[in-house]
């Protein structure tokens, strides 16, 4: 691979003990599918709207004007981002505002192991479950599941699956969907324009 490669780290804010993982994109991967990534490295879903900020700029899907902020797609990474220990912040769910801060750890990250262009190397902790109520809805969350005598605990139960681990994270799940996304997500060759 001659692709020139980022190691990240991606932390949700204002939560303790911390929600994080570590992972590797390519530099040249555009902010929409930095986006992508970023859903399936945390273990969101994807249902909301985001935005990334780096300096003073937003980034985002739809902006409805240059006010709103930039179209992520048509952003590379590397473009934006150059130095080690740069950080910048990801807002997910302009709801529940769950906001991450990204560090570029190596801007020249090698591994002669590495087989894939995105990978997750290491996490800790479950991400939250999607419309749980921000921070403050989280913590409740957690506090419900956890004491089988707390009013909600069976409504949390049942809402989250019946087996909400908030310690749980598998580096191995991660991987797999992220190479389940490189495989839908990858360019094709084929002229479909049948004449």
């Amino acid at each position: 691979m001659n692709e020139r490669f980022y190691l990240l780290r991606i932390q949700l804010l204002d939560i303790e003990p911390a929600i994080w993982r570590r992972f590797v994109v390519p530099s040249s991967i555009t902010l929409d599918r930095f986006h992508d990534v970023i859903q399936i490295v945390m273990g969101w879903t994807d249902s909301h709207l985001h935005e990334f900020t780096i300096g003073k700029k937003r980034y985002t899907e739809y902006p409805e004007s240059k006010e709103d902020g930039l179209i992520c797609g048509r952003y590379h990474l590397g473009d934006l981002i150059k130095q080690n220990g740069r950080s910048f912040h990801y807002l997910y769910d302009f709801g529940d505002s769950w906001e991450h801060e990204l560090i570029l750890e190596d801007s020249r990250y090698f591994d002669p192991e590495l087989r894939t262009e995105i990978i997750c190397l290491d996490g800790q902790r479950a991400c939250p479950p999607e419309d749980v109520g921000g921070v403050p809805g989280y913590y409740e969350f957690c506090e419900a599941i956890k004491d089988k005598n707390h009013e909600e605990h069976e409504t949390f139960m049942e809402w989250s699956g019946g087996n909400f681990n908030n310690e749980y994270f598998n580096c191995g799940i991660v991987n797999r969907e992220l190479m389940k996304y490189l495989r839908w997500s990858r360019d094709r060759y084929e002229d479909w324009d049948i004449t």
